[in-house]
């Protein structure tokens, strides 16, 4: 998925119906590869991004730890 992909302004958290952030795939530094996914930085949840498909179910999602959501809010800032 693109950041100017069209259907990231339609796509919202199916918890609190609200927006979600674009997190670009991205190399761990000595761990596992950082998938694709949106997140909710509201509710600190991330839901992956599988063979180009969201998956947006609440059950998808996974809480995000308070340090690493302070990277995530790092990374998306303009």
């Amino acid at each position: 998925m693109k950041p100017d992909d069209p259907l990231l302004k339609i796509l919202a958290c199916p918890l609190d119906k609200g927006p979600l952030h674009l997190l670009p795939e991205e190399a761990g530094q000595g761990e596992a590869r950082q998938e694709e996914a949106l997140y909710n930085p509201r509710l600190r949840r991330r839901y992956p991004i599988l063979d180009g498909i969201p998956q947006l179910l609440p059950s998808s999602g996974e809480q995000v730890p308070d340090d690493e959501h302070e990277e995530l809010l790092k990374r998306m800032a303009p």
